[in-house]
């Protein structure tokens, strides 16, 4: 018993001194990196940061050691939270890629899907634009070579006359043509934002709408024309040219009325809005709410996209775990000595006992601990707010715009001025930077372009801090510049169905996902209500206690 005592006294102590010698390294490497940065230039900035926190774990009375990596390079854009999972069992490999998200489709496939739609309605838009120019051009340039054998070149040159009533009907198709061409420029001719994983059923209407009515049109002219010269035994009897164009100008009436039918389906119906959606963010669960008018599921999706892209604020996976000072992080571990006496299943009843207790106290106390971290984080970042806002104010008063009558000092362009007065504001907007988790998004070569453009243009030093102090919409991250946007719809409907009290959808992109629930307005019946002008009079009311 003596020998076995002795043996864990003797292991207990080679455990401290071991470990007591890694914090001596750690704490010696710390020291090191410190110094090493200090005597950098000014734009550069710590190589690392790094936090040990010992917490106890229950598995054989182990100590989990959970260190915290936040890697700075003289781009401050590489930097992620790393957990080292050795001693954990909810690690996870990265190298199995079977789990990484797949990048976006940029293929042959994703092309074709994107630009084919957009191309079948253009060429049949022209074909149909072209449609009423044709029939009245054709038989001017002899298209139609049985009129002129039916009839005489002199009977052919008379028929194809145009008087006044004739050019009159011309200016009025011209016009028209003018009005159809601009207003289709205006609504449809444009790249499309979006490509959906359905067809868009009223642009499909639309479009089979036009095809008919063009096929309708020159079906009955070819016929009309050709059917009726060779059937014609005097030039009375023929089509003359006064017909057709009156013919092409009731084609250009066709093609403005299924225009304006465009117009209210695709771009006027859904202006009224009709319901609400609730949009939620998983995992840092920001919402918003909006009202929608009565769209089908998939383009409720793609306006949705459009708000979350210009309305959210940006999403901080680094800031899932809310940053604790170094002075709140308290090492803690159980230590269990062997007395005698006592037998090895009492032993182990003691420690598993102390264990529970220890769960237990750490479990009932969890929510005030939470609540003193968020507010010790919240105290923190106020106070490297109004130091950055200081150090910004102070900066800013070195420099000064140089006027023609001003040659007292050496002249510098924008860039210059933005490199010799970001020294003075580093070390402040880098503190800040870090403590709310926003280096990785801003460099300094991003940094130094953006107070050059701020001098450039004379903006206030809040001014110039806007894009760290707000972190709003989504498409302030330069990260979320992208040509495409991929993101996987996921309903139980149709999405080609309208969207209706009680459909729910989600988006998701990568580990952000949005969950779309959407409500009916509720009808609202507005009442008049008539208040008597004599009702509006007061009578002062005094007593003793009156202060008047």
């Amino acid at each position: 018993m003596e020998t076995e005592s002795v043996k864990s006294e003797n292991s207990s102590k080679s455990r401290r001194s071991r470990s007591h010698r890694d914090r001596n390294n750690y704490r010696h490497h710390s020291h090191r990196s410190t110094r090493s940065s200090k005597s950098r230039k000014n734009e550069d900035m710590a190589p690392f940061q790094t936090s040990v926190t010992l917490t106890p774990d229950n598995r054989d009375g182990q100590e989990v050691i959970e260190v915290q990596i936040l890697p700075q390079d003289d781009n401050w854009g590489e930097n992620t939270t790393a957990i080292t999972g050795n001693t954990s069992e909810q690690s996870e490999s990265t190298e199995d890629v079977s789990n990484w998200p797949g990048e976006p489709d940029t293929g042959i496939g994703f092309m074709c899907q994107r630009y084919m739609g957009t191309t079948f309605m253009y060429i049949l838009s022209f074909i149909a634009f072209l449609s009423p120019v044709a029939m009245v051009v054709l038989p001017k340039l002899g298209f139609f070579p049985a009129l002129s054998s039916r009839l005489g070149l002199a009977d052919t040159t008379k028929l194809l006359a145009c008087g006044a009533e004739c050019k009159g009907q011309l200016v009025s198709l011209a016009f028209k043509m003018a009005i159809l061409a601009i207003g289709a420029w205006a609504v449809f001719l444009r790249k499309p934002h979006a490509t959906l994983p359905r067809f868009f059923l009223f642009r499909a209407g639309v479009l089979a709408l036009v095809m008919v009515c063009s096929f309708a049109y020159w079906l009955f002219y070819i016929v009309q024309v050709t059917e009726t010269a060779r059937a014609a035994i005097t030039p009375e009897e023929t089509v003359d040219y006064k017909a057709l164009v009156v013919y092409a100008s009731s084609l250009t009436d066709t093609l403005l009325f299924v225009h304006y039918l465009a117009v209210v389906l695709v771009e006027i119906r859904h202006l009224q809005p009709m319901y609400y959606i609730k949009v939620v963010r998983s995992p840092d669960g920001a919402s918003s709410a909006y009202g929608i008018g009565q769209l089908s599921i998939q383009r409720a999706a793609v306006w949705v996209l459009e708000k979350y892209y210009t309305e959210f604020p940006i999403y901080n996976p680094y800031l899932e775990r809310i940053p604790v000072s170094k002075s709140r992080k308290t090492s803690s571990s159980f230590k269990f000595y062997e007395v005698d006496g006592m037998n090895n299943s009492q032993i182990q009843q003691s420690q598993s006992r102390a264990m529970l207790a220890a769960h237990a106290r750490r479990r009932d106390s969890s929510h005030n601990e939470r609540f003193y971290e968020e507010h010790e984080y919240e105290r923190r970042v106020k106070k490297r707010r109004a130091r950055l806002i200081t150090a910004a104010e102070e900066a800013f008063t070195h420099i000064k715009r140089l006027h023609n009558d001003q040659i007292s000092s050496i002249p510098m362009d924008p860039h210059e001025a933005a490199q010799a007065i970001f020294p003075s504001m580093a070390r402040a907007l880098q503190k800040y930077l870090r403590v709310t988790r926003q280096q990785p998004r801003h460099s300094v070569e991003s940094i130094l372009r953006h107070l050059a453009s701020c001098l450039s243009n004379d903006l206030t030093p809040k001014a110039f801090l806007e894009p760290y102090l707000v972190c709003e919409p989504v498409l302030q991250n330069e990260k979320e510049h992208k040509d495409v946007q991929t993101w996987a719809l996921i309903c139980e409907e149709l999405l080609t169905r309208p969207i209706g009290d009680g459909v729910t959808f989600q988006l998701r992109q990568n580990d952000v996902s949005l969950l779309c629930i959407i409500k009916k307005l509720p009808h609202f019946n507005v009442t008049e209500e008539v208040v008597d002008p004599k009702s509006n009079k007061f009578v002062l009311r005094l007593n003793s206690e009156t202060s008047v």
